[in-house]
């Protein structure tokens, strides 16, 4: 090993020696600085891009020559000759598409220069320092207050995963690609999720490998950006390199040495399921055991970029695609849920962008792609009973919630800039997502031993179609410059709920005839021995055979929706230089919708330089949240599992008599105020922004506890949708970092993310209904689990000519929520205190540590290894009562433990 040291200090010499730091700055002809321009060593993929002010740093060797490049400007190559500092500009002004820095529509603009807080987060920066495969991973460690969680047994959101900004919901939080509404997911998160009655967009459908960077908008925009704003908003800006080839091949798994103390459940009922001789068979459907496993989960991900040049004005088309495919992972569970774990995916991404200068002062644009998922999850066990034909599954079985997700979108555009100055940007956005399920690995029980064991299940879609016409204008002699900024918008929605094949979700008499209220009692399929032989219930009652596919019953004829919906907005927004320290920026919306009705909301936000190096900034806005069309309409009825027992459950749409019937009211818009308030610093090689921010959230829609539901026939229990809750969340969010250069050929960084955040339920609006029924303590418990207390991470790194490293140190705080012992008799417990207080399940603070060593091969090859949770950190609460039915559940920190990969990265 001595010998190994030994070599790698001398070659760390021999690169010392020939390596230094160059840096320096970029600007246009007209003197303004330029972010986002490209600056490689020539001959290598040794390269940086400025940042918002301008600046670059890259170490190369003294002979090197620097590459400059940036859309609509000619490239330049420089030799460095020795030189430390060299300062560039570039020729042919700024190119039509500018730096998109969202939450701000002025040209002159940095993410330490705004009224509000951004993070500008670089993603091939942020993905070599991480081992993570999925944006929504990537985002959990990089941004402060981003929270995503992987599911397991909760049907859709196994397949998607919720995720949040500052603690609120999922569709809270408005999506936008190179500045242009993004459309949500037609899956609504039900049971015990996060994000659990909402929607959302589903940020995985885009390939990482696309983009340039991630800007994240803290603070309240619906007077800017419209609906699902009010947490703030993520704007993915895509790639648009030309004459470079970049790409990656990723694989990478999880260890199965789970952190757990079975004990305490060495046992016949429950057994040790996924532990060393129990491992649920992924090869096979039933309960069978398979082959033990060190490692499980295993990725891989494959992925390649490459642009070219189109005309000779500027033009680009980028192109990317990307294909994943993940295994299952298995964890330690009980009998009631033998394939407790995370989904197992293949999926391919495709995407392009492009922008042509047609004229000196106008450009057409596009961008857009598809995403395919096809993507298998484990439902709860069936190990015996009426929902078990033993002839099919002699040891009963574990139903596989299978789903295809298509996600397709396309923009189009055209950009101009008049002779008098104002910018004009027209568009066109369309996108669909589409969700179908497959259960496989099932049955329907009233087919008895005739039944398929597999079903089409149905699904649901959501499209939309958003047409904006967007002017703007930059006024350097009013004040001290001043940029107006005008819009309309034409949006419509439309959402389908798609039935299934008959047999996902009829019940069948003795005859194989679909069952109906008409027909006679004596058709029904009973439950029965091998002998065919009656099996009674406790009250001495024939137990029927239930219908539908076991794990998740397809939407029938009753359930389809095909429902749409239309909305007009206009908005204007300012931002004045009052003088060169003094910042306003104003906002008004107004929406109008079909479905509805109007509103109208605003902005007004500041900023001061108190210091040529701090800034301090706050703001205060209202914003909305229409209801989602899924909201409105989603219906259908499921089999849910409450402490292991199945319960036969109805989701009834808002506009249901069913509903009305229950005291629930129409739908109508979540209100919010915002207010936010924080400063900034940046002292060169040391920059802080940390921000204080405050959300009162009116008339939060949410998903109802259960009613019992006696005069429906065919199920237990019925919820609901409704305006349940109204909530106040209070945080702090802390950025920051510090970066210099040792010597002259290697770098130190260290970056500081901190989230603190309370929420708070002010109000349940359960007006006559019992409030623990409508929104009861577990029911509070998950919304509160979506804003956890707080999120620290630390990240080191440290890079010298061929060799860098990344050390990311991550707590997780504390998280409380409630179990299945809520649904259990107060007096078993001594009362309904001493229940809730047995009911608590605490997650207590863990920490997880990320490691990442890069080589560079070659100038065209780099390697990194790495781990995530290398220390194998798993929660420290363990039951047999949680929501996903195996020893944990999926809070923060995830469940999975251990990842190892490792990743070659190139670049031609």
């Amino acid at each position: 090993m001595k010998y190994i040291f030994t070599l790698i200090l001398t070659m760390l010499s021999m690169s010392l020696s020939l390596a230094q730091n160059v840096s320096g700055t970029v600007k246009d002809s007209d003197g303004n600085l330029m972010a986002g321009v490209n600056v490689i060593e020539k001959g290598t993929t040794n390269g940086v891009q400025t940042d918002f002010e301008g600046r670059y740093s890259i170490s190369v060797s003294g002979k090197a020559t620097l590459v400059f490049s940036y859309v609509g400007s000619n490239t330049q190559e420089i030799p460095v000759n020795n030189r430390t500092t060299i300062d560039v500009i570039l020729g042919d002004g700024v190119s039509l598409e500018e730096v998109v820095l969202v939450g701000s529509r002025s040209p002159k603009r940095t993410s330490l220069d705004t009224a509000v807080a951004i993070d500008v987060i670089d993603v091939s920066e942020v993905t070599s320092q991480l081992g993570k495969v999925e944006i929504n991973e990537l985002l959990q460690y990089a941004a402060p207050s981003f929270n995503a969680n992987k599911q397991s047994g909760s049907d859709g959101a196994d397949h998607i995963d919720p995720a949040s900004l500052r603690g609120l919901g999922p569709d809270q939080t408005l999506v936008l690609i190179n500045g242009k509404r993004r459309h949500q997911s037609s899956l609504i998160n039900l049971f015990g999720t996060r994000g659990r009655g909402n929607t959302g967009t589903d940020l995985n459908a885009i390939p990482a490998s696309s983009i340039k960077r991630i800007e994240i908008l803290r603070d309240g925009a619906s007077a800017q950006y419209g609906s699902d704003a009010i947490a703030g908003v993520i704007n993915i800006v895509l790639k648009d390199d030309v004459n470079v080839a970049t790409g990656s091949v990723n694989y990478g798994f999880y260890s199965t040495n789970a952190d757990v103390d079975t004990s305490a459940f060495q046992d016949d009922n429950y057994g040790l399921w996924n532990t060393d001789g129990f491992f649920l068979d992924t090869e096979r459907d039933g309960n069978a055991i398979g082959k033990d496993k060190n490692f499980d989960g295993g990725s891989l991900k494959i992925s390649a970029n490459y642009g070219v040049k189109v005309g000779n004005k500027g033009g680009f088309a980028n192109f990317t695609t990307e294909y994943l495919s993940k295994n299952h992972t298995l964890r330690p569970t009980f009998d009631f849920r033998k394939g407790f774990g995370e989904a197992a995916i293949d999926g391919f991404n495709f995407f392009g962008n492009f922008a042509v200068p047609i004229s000196d002062n106008t450009e057409i644009y596009g961008f857009g792609g598809r995403n395919y998922r096809d993507t298998n999850a484990y439902a709860f066990t069936r190990n015996g009973g009426e929902r078990v034909v033993e002839s099919i599954y002699p040891n009963g079985f574990t139903p596989r919630i299978t789903s295809i997700i298509v996600d397709n979108s396309v923009v189009a555009g055209i950009r101009t800039e008049t002779a008098s100055g104002w910018k004009v940007d027209i568009s066109n956005t369309y996108g669909i997502n589409k969700f179908h399920y497959y259960i496989k690995g099932t049955l329907n029980a009233s087919l008895v031993d005739v039944s398929p064991t597999d079903f089409d299940a149905g699904g649901h879609s959501l499209s939309q179609n958003t047409i904006n016409f967007d002017i703007s204008k930059y006024y350097d002699n009013v004040l001290s410059g001043i940029n107006l900024a005008f819009g309309a918008e034409y949006r419509t929605e439309n959402f389908m709920i798609f039935a299934g094949e008959d047999g996902s979700w009829a019940t069948y008499d003795i005859n194989g005839v679909p069952f109906n209220a008409n027909t006679p009692d004596a058709l029904t399929v009973y439950y029965t021995d091998a002998n065919g032989n009656l099996i009674l219930d406790d009250d001495d009652n024939a137990i029927p055979r239930p219908g539908g596919s076991q794990g998740f019953p397809g939407y029938a004829p009753a359930n389809e929706v095909d429902r749409s919906r239309s909305n007009i907005s206009l908005y204007a927004d300012g931002e004045f230089d009052i003088s060169d320290k003094f910042l306003v920026s104003l906002a008004a919306r107004f929406e109008d919708y079909s479905d509805f009705g109007s509103t109208i909301n605003g902005k007004l936000a500041a900023r001061l330089k108190a210091t040529d190096n701090i800034n301090i900034r706050g703001s205060l806005s209202t914003g909305f949240r229409a209801p989602s069309l899924a909201q409105i309409y989603y219906n259908l009825r499921f089999t849910n599992f409450i402490g292991g027992v199945a319960s036969d459950q109805l989701l009834s749409p808002n506009n249901s008599p069913v509903t009305a019937s229950f005291g629930i009211g129409p739908l109508h818009e979540e209100k919010a105020f915002n207010a936010a308030l924080g400063f900034t610093a940046n002292f060169g090689k040391f920059s802080a922004t940390i921000d204080g921010y405050y959300i009162n959230v009116k008339d939060r829609i949410v998903l109802t506890g259960t009613f019992d539901a006696p005069d429906i026939e065919g199920v237990d229990t019925a919820q609901f949708f409704a305006n349940g809750v109204d909530t106040k969340t209070k945080g702090l969010d802390v950025i920051l970092s510090y970066k210099t250069n040792l010597g002259e050929n290697s770098s130190f960084g260290a970056t500081f993310l901190g989230n603190f955040n309370e929420m708070e339920i002010d109000k349940v609006l359960n007006g006559d209904l019992d409030e623990q029924t409508f929104f009861g303590e577990r029911d509070k418990a998950f919304l509160l689990a979506s804003a956890p207390d707080s999120k620290l991470s630390l990240t080191l790194t440290y890079d010298k000519n061929w060799f860098d490293a990344g050390l990311t140190f991550t707590r997780f705080s504390e998280v409380h929520l409630l179990d299945f012992q809520t649904f259990e008799d107060p007096a078993d417990y001594g009362g309904f205190a001493q229940q809730i207080i047995a009911a608590t399940d605490t997650y207590g603070a863990k920490m997880v540590t990320d490691l990442n060593f890069g080589f560079k091969l070659s100038e065209n090859l780099k390697l990194n290894i790495g781990s995530n949770n290398l220390f194998n950190i798993y929660p420290d609460q363990q039951d047999d009562w949680t929501e996903g039915g195996g020893y944990w559940d999926a809070v923060q920190m995830g469940f999975g433990g251990a990842y190892y990969y490792a990743k070659m990265n190139y670049r031609f």
